[in-house]
């Protein structure tokens, strides 16, 4: 079994992924299937980008929107089909809902997709953002900040320290031991993504993660989006007595060739040549960003090469 092993060139300022197109529509108005994924995957590895990403969605209903649900391809299967499928790359969910699964579950899912990827897994997790999508499951949608405190404290312990023994409001566990542990003595890094949420979910992500993420796919992908969210984030880290040099720092961004000339309002996708786009990504490493997550559109085998020269650019510093 192969160990994790740098992907990004020297001079590569930050690591950048690929968000995968895991739902209906997604690949240039087609569904991709798992032949489509796999080929994809296979191809941004040889091209170095740095990780694979996959949401964690089912069922996704869009209020005072007349379009149809768009399913999903379920996350945790697709990570575990591409840790055995995939060679180098780190592969990540991004991110996967505490509401969804059962937090001792979801360490023991992830402890085993960690051990089949040879130690390559980032574990993005969040407290849920998709209220008729928790509707459509009959899965809870109230107190979410309190259910992923619990949550995260479970699925902490059994990944790093190999046990747990809790007694909350929402999940209990009692002498809970991860057995047998995969290839890394702590199990994998744990990426807790916030957006823009409130001062507690911050805090939790100072607490417990090793790394931080904001989704800004959806709305302002741009460099100058990012000290609000660094100042709050480290005004975390000190509220909880962390050095906030030791979180690490991620954002996911919409990278759009469609061409388009306008936006709709609120919208602001990065756009232009490789050199505009590597000297975009680079504005984010000097904001203190360590990983994008790149969300492309369309996301297409042509596209997913159409940004190998920007990942040629950033290796040459």
């Amino acid at each position: 079994m192969n160990q994790r092993q740098p992907m990004s060139g020297a001079g590569r300022p930050l690591r950048v992924g690929l968000l995968l197109p895991t739902g209906e529509g997604l690949m240039a108005g087609e569904t991709p299937h798992w032949p489509d994924l796999l080929a994809m995957a296979r191809r941004a590895e040889e091209l170095g980008y740095d990780s694979l990403w996959v949401p964690d969605h089912f069922l996704m209903r869009f209020p005072g929107r007349t379009r149809p649900p768009r399913g999903t391809w379920d996350c945790w299967t697709l990570l575990a089909a591409l840790a055995a499928t995939t060679e180098r790359i780190e592969i990540g969910s991004l991110v996967s809902s505490t509401t969804f699964r059962n937090p001792a579950l979801l360490a023991w899912i992830a402890n085993t997709v960690d051990d089949v990827s040879g130690g390559r897994l980032i574990l993005g997790v969040g407290a849920g953002d998709a209220p008729l999508e928790h509707e459509a499951l009959g899965v809870p949608y109230d107190r979410r900040a309190s259910r992923f405190e619990e949550a995260i404290q479970i699925i902490t312990s059994l990944l790093r320290d190999g046990t747990s023994t809790f007694d909350g409001t929402f999940y209990q566990t009692r002498d809970a031991e991860l057995r047998p542990r995969g290839p890394r003595p702590s199990g994998p890094p744990i990426m807790i993504g916030t957006g823009t949420r409130g001062p507690r979910m911050l805090r939790l992500a100072a607490r417990y993660g090793d790394m931080w993420n904001a989704w800004l796919a959806f709305g302002r992908s741009q460099p100058d989006a990012i000290p609000p969210l660094r100042e709050a984030v480290d005004a975390a880290c000190r509220d909880v007595g962390r050095d906030p040099a030791t979180l690490a720092r991620s954002v996911a961004v919409q990278v759009d060739y469609l061409g388009r000339e306008e936006y709709p309002e609120g919208l602001a996708p990065l756009t232009g040549s490789p050199e505009d786009l590597a000297e975009q990504f680079r504005a984010f490493a000097h904001e203190g960003i360590n990983h994008i997550q790149v969300v492309l559109r369309p996301t297409t085998l042509e596209t997913i090469e159409r940004l190998a020269p920007v990942l040629e650019l950033l290796d040459r510093g």
